[in-house]
């Protein structure tokens, strides 16, 4: 049975996975145990997890990856075989603010949870079951043009943003400790996320909300940017498919097949809202605001190699994802308020309104 490891394990995606490994859903019938460690910064958060709790095969643990001491306790405690390495700092904007947060995570507490997930094998003496799968973006690959082929798992890093730096560096470490010291490493790349439990400052849930209290909906540029859209569901069980099915040394890209402009998702979202009985979600609402300091235009990801290697593929569109999302928000509606704090706030007012005066 497989014992897990989720660093980052109250988040957004992270969360998704734990419920997933949990489930008992194709590969995660031989999870035996689940252990999430989550410092629960503003984006991890323990209401994620309440029904997770119920499990006995599951437990919490609050702290940082960057503790090398007690990381080390843990896998060696737990007799941890699987990382699930989630843990990063990972909001574009807020790298630009201070990217100084993201290269003490992303990069420094990559290296000491190699380091202490190196150890574990070693003193475990699990040179063939242990599996450590680091789990990155499509943002460490740059900007697509129109015509430009869809990002594989051979397309040459180019980053353009402090996150997406700190992220390519730690794709970078985690792939030296697989060739020099051996430790069994996969690296997954994934393209735009959505669905519930999404943090309040990415594109759709802020969008929703505003669309909801008829606020203006800010904009980047002239919404030309282009995205793929992957539904976290789809994304929960590429992971852990990836981890228990994947080669050590490879790397595996999931994709959603669902490339729009940012403009043309506002626009589905506001008629899908319409159709859900908010008769206030129009169209003139939208606001053009202030684009992004280098703003990548279009990332798609080629996830071929996923679908004929771990014959794995996506189960929702764009359309039935998203619709499945907004209904989420829309009937859980004390997890919005729970995380929409004081500092939720003061971000939201620094960013958007900043940009939407030309700041």
């Amino acid at each position: 049975m497989k014992r897990c490891l989720v660093t980052g394990g109250a988040g957004f995606i992270g969360s998704a996975l734990v419920r997933y490994l949990l489930s008992g859903e194709q590969d995660t019938s031989m999870v035996g145990r689940v252990v999430v460690l989550d410092k629960l910064t503003y984006a991890g958060r323990w209401e994620n997890l309440e029904e997770c709790a119920k499990d006995s095969r599951f437990r919490f643990v609050q702290g940082d990856i960057g503790d090398e001491a007690l990381v080390g306790r843990l896998l060696i405690e737990e007799k941890v075989d699987s990382v699930f390495h989630l843990a990063a700092e990972s909001h574009v904007d807020r790298s630009i603010e201070g990217p100084e947060a993201f290269i003490q995570t992303n990069l420094v507490g990559t290296y000491r949870l190699l380091q202490a997930a190196r150890e574990c094998q070693r003193k475990l003496n699990m040179a063939e079951d242990f599996r450590f799968l680091h789990v990155s973006t499509d943002e460490v690959f740059g900007s697509l043009g129109l015509q430009d082929s869809a990002f594989t798992e051979e397309t040459p890093y180019r980053p353009n943003s402090p996150y997406s730096a700190s992220k390519a560096g730690s794709d970078h470490l985690a792939r030296a400790w697989f060739h020099t010291f051996g430790l069994p490493v996969i690296i997954t790349n994934c393209s735009n996320n959505y669905g519930p439990r999404q943090y309040p400052e990415k594109l759709i849930p802020v969008m929703m909300l505003k669309a909801l209290a008829g606020e203006k909906l800010p904009v980047y540029g002239d919404g030309s940017n282009i995205r793929d859209w992957l539904y976290v569901g789809d994304h929960a069980r590429g992971l852990a498919t990836a981890c228990f099915r994947g080669k050590p040394g490879e790397s595996y890209n999931f994709g959603g097949r669902a490339e729009v402009s940012n403009l043309e998702l506002v626009k589905v979202l506001l008629s899908l809202l319409r159709e859900l009985g908010h008769p206030q979600a129009t169209e003139q609402l939208i606001s053009f605001v202030k684009d992004r300091p280098g703003h990548d235009w279009r990332y798609a990801i080629d996830g071929k190699k996923s679908e004929q290697m771990l014959g794995w593929q996506p189960k929702e569109t764009f359309t039935t994802g998203l619709r499945r999302t907004l209904e989420w928000y829309l009937e859980n509606k004390d997890w919005v308020s729970s995380v929409q704090d004081q500092g939720h706030k003061s971000w939201m007012e620094k960013n958007y309104e900043k940009r939407a005066m030309g700041g």
